[in-house]
């Protein structure tokens, strides 16, 4: 009988050694798989933002080449209020000389 009881014991162990053993790698399986998933959806966030940030780049680079061309027809009225005022002043000086003739 002391025999049935090692075998017996024998075969508890290496069940129980089994089950061990099967506990481990279904961890390290389902551990494996979260960190797979975790990594997915880590680079789906990642191009996700990334694809953000270039539609933001995008938008602030189209508002920066709306401002240039402001920048550029203002710069084009200033340059033509300054003839403007250029021709203004000479006519100024002409009306200014005759009437000094005419005071004379």
């Amino acid at each position: 009988m002391s025999q049935k009881r090692e075998g017996g014991e024998c075969v508890k162990v290496e069940v129980s050694s089994l089950m061990a053993a099967i506990g481990i790698i279904s961890g390290v399986i389902l551990g494996w798989l979260g960190r797979a998933s975790a990594t997915k959806k880590d680079t789906e966030q990642r191009a996700s933002s990334g694809a953000a940030i270039r539609s933001d780049m995008d938008y602030i680079k189209k508002g920066v080449d709306d401002i240039r061309v402001d920048v550029r027809v203002q710069g084009e009225r200033t340059n033509a209020l300054a003839e403007r005022v250029t021709r203004v002043e000479e006519a100024s000086i002409q009306a200014n000389k005759r009437l000094d003739k005419l005071e004379e």
